[in-house]
């Protein structure tokens, strides 16, 4: 089998799975990147190990040879890219594509009445519903976007990214998380990780952590990233005089990101509906953190079941979010228990092999005529969940709504 991935450019959050379809298919396994990296992201650590992967193709290098690829092979995986002149010669030849798409209506499923967005969706994707054309899910509510334009129907099935799966010894990792105030109490160790903007709600985990101060508990509070709000955020860590509480570190490495998710008892995640996976939430699950997250995003319904591997809050409800974090950190019992149960699910079934494993077994049965999803998990049937279902989905007790 010769299969192909073809996206804007390679991350962090895909290396490992793309490494793990290397090993098993060796020559036969190429990664196309179409773009090079934004500058921002390159700061941020995201470039850094690109040079020395054997098995990417730059096509702003070498485009001929990689349009012949992207045509030959047996299977491509095309996502991440909206120019469609990459893979059109491809469909117009009726092969075997593979689409991985985020949301096509992240601000607002109503933005699907547009003419002019219809009559785009019908050219790139509604009019393939009887072509060998399938949907790889990155997100809890991609199916029911692409359903409005019926897109894909009985085609569309769970996925997402797949960074990094650690394993650890767990009394050892939670040992790490032990620490200490200066007055020799527990101290939970409370992290926010991401770019400082508007859509991720960094003042959520401010504003937390006055809230907490009044309630006497006993927390410090990490936050790793920068951006637009960050003056704002500083000002108002002055303002509520939590300097003793508030740490800020800037922009770090991943690896760096995980060290700090390594050491913390909860993992805040406060993006809005506009946050389309969210790679930081597999990450800190797999660190055994409990996390406490936001409906609206994408990761969070597929890898989140409410009260057995983390906690969710309603989208951009904060007084529900706070109460959360305010019962995690007066639970230590609790915390830990979603923190094993967090890190079970990502050693489980959410792991770069196992992700790589069930591609591989899809493709063989495109190949052989026949698509055959496996039973839950990535590349399970994608259910139908509409943005204002996410919540209640992560506490559902059994059964999922299939298309």
């Amino acid at each position: 089998m010769r299969l192909t991935i073809v996206s804007n450019y390679i991350n962090h959050h895909q290396i490992p799975m793309a490494n793990e379809l290397y090993r098993k298919l060796g020559a036969d396994f190429a990664f196309v990147q179409t773009s090079r990296m934004e500058e921002e992201r390159v700061k941020m650590g995201w470039g850094s190990e690109v040079s020395s992967i054997p098995y990417l193709k730059l096509y702003y290098e070498e485009q001929e040879r990689c349009a012949r690829l992207i045509l030959d092979s047996d299977i491509v995986v095309f996502g991440g890219v909206e120019d469609e002149r990459y893979i059109k010669p491809r469909l117009n030849a009726g092969k075997i594509v593979i689409r991985a798409s985020e949301r096509l209506y992240r601000e607002g499923q109503w933005r699907s009445i547009s003419p002019r967005g219809r009559k785009k969706k019908y050219e790139d994707h509604t009019q393939y519903a009887d072509a060998p054309v399938y949907l790889l899910c990155h997100g809890a509510y991609v199916a029911s976007d692409f359903n409005i334009v019926h897109a894909y129907p009985g085609k569309k099935y769970v996925w997402g990214y797949f960074p990094a799966v650690n394993t650890y010894d767990l009394d050892t990792l939670f040992f790490r998380k032990l620490h200490y105030d200066q007055g020799g109490r527990p101290e939970v160790r409370i992290l926010w990780a991401g770019r400082f903007m508007k859509l991720k709600h960094p003042e959520y985990a401010i504003r937390a952590a006055r809230y907490l101060e009044r309630q006497h508990i006993s927390f410090h509070l990490n936050m790793v990233g920068g951006g637009e709000l960050e003056e704002k955020l500083r000002g108002l860590v002055q303002r509520w005089h939590l300097e003793q509480r508030v740490t800020f570190y800037g922009f770090q490495p991943p690896q760096n990101v995980r060290r700090f998710m390594e050491e913390s008892d909860i993992f805040l995640f406060t993006s809005n509906h506009l946050e389309g996976w969210g790679a930081v939430l597999n990450e800190s699950m797999n660190s055994a953190c409990a996390v406490v997250a936001g409906s609206g995003i994408g990761a969070v319904p597929f890898l989140i079941r409410h009260g057995q591997n983390g906690l969710v809050f309603r989208n951009e409800h904060y007084r529900e979010f706070r109460e959360q974090v305010l019962s995690l950190c007066r639970d230590e019992a609790l915390r830990k228990e979603l923190g094993v149960s967090a890190y079970r699910t990502m050693t489980g079934e959410w792991n770069p092999r196992a992700a790589a494993e069930r591609l591989y077994r899809f493709c063989e049965g495109l190949l052989n005529g026949k698509a055959r999803p496996e039973k839950e998990g990535p590349l399970s049937a994608a259910p139908l969940i509409a943005p204002r279902d996410g919540y209640a989905y992560t506490r559902r007790e059994s059964g999922n709504r299939k298309e």
